[in-house]
């Protein structure tokens, strides 16, 4: 046999991505454990998963904290965990990303200072933290203050790590969320690009980075995208992001230098595509989203972390890491995708998709512009209802079967699954006692600080906060005086306010006339029944998750259907939501959690109800919660627990009536 010719190869292969692994749970030791498996298998970077106390500024003995604590990711209260989290691992050498934003100064301001403990210095330190407030209000609800003091925290990171930490990204401006949250490529495009000029405005206006020194903070803004199983629609987004990107920077901003220009970005591919029915599914799911944001070079991840199999039932396992590793690993070190050039250079059919969603992009950006920015549209629930309605979309598409999900909707006969048999614990447990233990830590580390330096330290935020000044020099002192994130984010609340974001529900719209229909008719007759005017629904997320979607949907059919809606939107009190209840004298109370904090959100719901005398009234659940755990709700006294198997949302409001029914002693 003759030498083989390859044509077209490059003349060395690029080297591979950064590849992650989204990790964090429990505590900063047992973190500080995974991490370093993680590395120990190959994976190139670190990627933060924060719990929800710690992205929303409180502190593990908060009551807002209850039954959340160490869930989704690790708690970090204060330096002592930050050093936990990171023990053993060279930051000086690392490449970390943290998934942070209400509270990204702060964690910034951690790591900068374990650094220095290990003999590094902020200059060579090398990471992102992902910094995007602005996608918090539209979809992930961790932000705690209002838009323009939220913006003037990032200005200030970026306004620092400029002069002081020029590796550090120090916003990552994150369209993942938005996709989740129903955003369409055209959408998930501009919405991320307004923010990123919303960004970049403020900072040339504040005056805090010299204008020849703009180009800097242009290169050090990267993107965090979501990458959907549409993996060509995906791979022409991307490219479409990339020719935005270059377009806005150097004509808005005068960048020169094409290298400055180039669009950084790093994707989780999409956890909440992954289906809980026939789940191994997922795996398939997984890999066509990963080419995505590989095959085209021109417009390839710069790092990428993949979900696990079985995120839509639950924290994956080590195991389950490590195979959405090995995943990337496949990709990179076995297949020739990194020998080549741009493999859709010259292709019609790309080029049409990208420009088709650029075009729809720079429209939608046109908009904003008029509307007054970002910031303005936020505030006037613009985006939020945006999202809202594409989401009503999307969903109604699903239902009616024009979307195909494969497992849910079509083909669902199946056999069992080994993966998830009798028996296999499918899924990471988070150990109850945990909460116990990160408690009474952070009330020792209290006790055990100087008071007066710490008193002193608050103080300097708090005026630093009111006047002008950078905030990031005060957060250094807080956290060298041993301040803890509670106390950090609740000076600033003191001076800065909470916000409380625009649900969107105005923008939503029913999709499904035919089925809805039925269901109206039964709204209708009951409240007839019952000698009410309308039935009334309180749809209530207990805690401190932020995931909205699902409860903003089943609110918007709800309300189609002829139900009259109580929704206040998210991070309430089990007390808050009883108060709500008896108040508004609702018929039925809808719960939402998908932290995996339902075991302690919802019993505290059901003895609230009680001991206020409503005993009788009916409680629904719904989120991402294992049959054992379904099985504890219903003896607790839940009416009915909705999972994600449950897709098809008119169903869902016709089960919602039977429960009235039946509360009420009437016949189905």
């Amino acid at each position: 046999m003759g030498d083989r010719v390859f044509d077209g190869r490059l003349p060395q292969p690029d080297r591979p991505w950064v590849m992650r692994t989204y990790a964090g749970h429990s505590s900063a030791t047992a973190s500080n454990a995974l991490f370093r498996r993680n590395l120990a298998k190959g994976q190139t970077g670190l990627s933060v998963a924060f719990d929800l106390p710690t992205q929303t500024g409180y502190d593990p003995d908060h009551e807002l904290a209850a039954g959340e604590v160490g869930r989704v990711g690790v708690p970090v209260s204060h330096l002592g965990d930050a050093r936990a989290l990171f023990a053993g691992i060279p930051l000086a050498e690392a490449n970390t990303s943290m998934t942070i934003n209400a509270t990204a100064m702060w964690l910034l301001a951690l790591y900068v200072v374990v650094a220095e403990e290990q003999g590094a210095e902020p200059q060579g330190l090398a990471g992102t933290t992902q910094n995007d407030i602005v996608k918090e209000y539209l979809s992930r609800g961790t932000h705690i203050f209002p838009p323009g003091p939220s913006l003037r925290l990032t200005t200030d990171m970026i306004a620092w790590t400029v002069r002081h930490a020029p590796r550090w990204n120090p916003v990552n401006v994150c369209s993942y969320h938005l996709q989740e949250a129903g955003a369409t490529p055209v959408q998930e495009v501009a919405f991320a690009l307004a923010t990123a000029i919303a960004v970049l405005d403020a900072v040339r206006d504040s005056g805090q980075v010299p204008a020849d020194r703009l180009g800097d903070v242009v290169q050090r803004i990267s993107f965090f995208v979501n990458a959907g199983v549409r993996f060509v629609e995906e791979l022409a987004k991307m490219r479409a992001f990339a020719r935005l990107w270059d377009e806005i920077t150097a004509t808005r901003y005068g960048v020169t230098d094409p290298k400055a220009r180039r669009f950084r970005y790093g994707v989780q591919v999409n956890s909440l595509g992954l289906t809980e029915a026939q789940p191994e599914n997922n795996i398939q799911r997984i890999v066509l989203e990963l080419l995505g944001v590989t095959l085209s070079r021109d417009a390839r991840a710069r790092a990428v972390q993949l979900p696990a199999w079985n995120e839509a039932l639950g924290l994956p396992r080590p195991w389950d890491q490590q195979w959405s590793l090995r995943i990337q690993q496949v990709l990179a070190y076995e297949s020739d995708l990194l020998e080549y050039p741009d493999l859709f250079d010259g292709s019609r059919v790309v080029e049409a998709l990208v420009e088709s969603i650029a075009a729809g992009a720079r429209t939608e950006l046109d908009r904003i512009a008029e509307l007054g920015g970002v910031v303005a549209v936020v505030e006037s629930g613009y985006l939020k209802s945006a999202l809202v309605r594409s989401m009503a979309r999307r969903r109604g598409r699903m239902e009616g079967g024009a979307d195909v999900v494969v497992g849910v909707n079509r083909f669902t006969e199946t056999e069992p699954s080994p993966l998830t048999a009798a028996g296999a614990e499918a899924v990471q447990r988070v150990d109850p006692a945990v909460e116990a233990t990160v408690v009474a830590a952070v009330r020792e580390w209290r006790a055990g600080r100087d008071a007066a330096r710490v008193g002193a330290a608050l103080e300097r935020l708090r005026r630093d906060a009111a006047g002008t000044a950078n905030l990031v020099p005060a957060t250094l002192e807080c956290v060298r005086a041993g301040v803890t994130t509670g106390e950090w984010a609740g000076a600033l609340r003191e001076v800065f306010g909470e916000y409380r974001a625009p649900t969107g529900l105005a923008g939503g719209s029913g999709t499904d006339p035919g089925r809805l229909a039925a269901v109206r008719d039964r709204v209708r007759d009951t409240a007839r029944e019952l000698g009410a005017g309308r039935l009334r629904l309180l749809v209530g997320k207990p805690g401190l998750d932020g995931h909205s979607n699902g409860a903003e949907q089943i609110a918007v059919r709800a309300r189609d259907a002829g139900f009259e809606v109580v929704y206040q939107g998210i991070r309430l009190t089990p007390a808050q939501l009883v108060t709500a209840a008896v108040e508004e004298d609702v018929d039925l109370v809808g719960l939402s959690v998908l932290s995996g904090s339902h075991l302690a959100a919802v019993p505290a719901v059901l003895d609230g109800l009680r001991a206020a005398g409503r005993g009788d009234l009916p409680v629904v659940v719904g989120g991402i919660i294992p049959a054992a755990d379904a099985g504890e709700l219903r003896a607790a006294g839940v009416a009915r627990v909705f999972t994600p198997r449950d897709f098809a949302l008119s169903e869902i409001v016709d089960e919602l009536v039977t429960v009235i029914r039946e509360a009420n002693g009437l016949t189905r």
